[in-house]
């Protein structure tokens, strides 16, 4: 089970957190992985000026456009799924 937290705050809201997070679930849908993945919205992370802002896991990504979210799926999220049962 991985966990991915988008920031909603007023800042990455303004940014295109809800676009990051449309693609992200489509992601998950298409790979009928919307169980294996928690997917969270969260009010601040502290990096207002770094735009959209994710956790996944314990690793923190700032600057994140809805154009970033198939490379970190890819790179962050599906290399945790694939490693074990959940």
């Amino acid at each position: 089970m991985v966990t991915v937290e988008i920031c909603m705050g007023s800042s990455c809201f303004m940014r295109g957190s809800g676009e990051v997070v449309e693609v992200l679930k489509a992601i998950l849908s298409a790979r009928g992985l919307e169980q294996k993945v928690v997917l969270k919205g969260c009010f601040c992370m502290e990096r207002c000026t770094n735009g959209v802002t994710m956790r996944i896991g314990d690793r923190v990504f700032s600057q994140v456009h809805k154009e970033d979210v198939p490379r970190l799926f890819e790179d962050e999220i599906l290399p945790v799924l694939e490693q074990g049962p959940f």
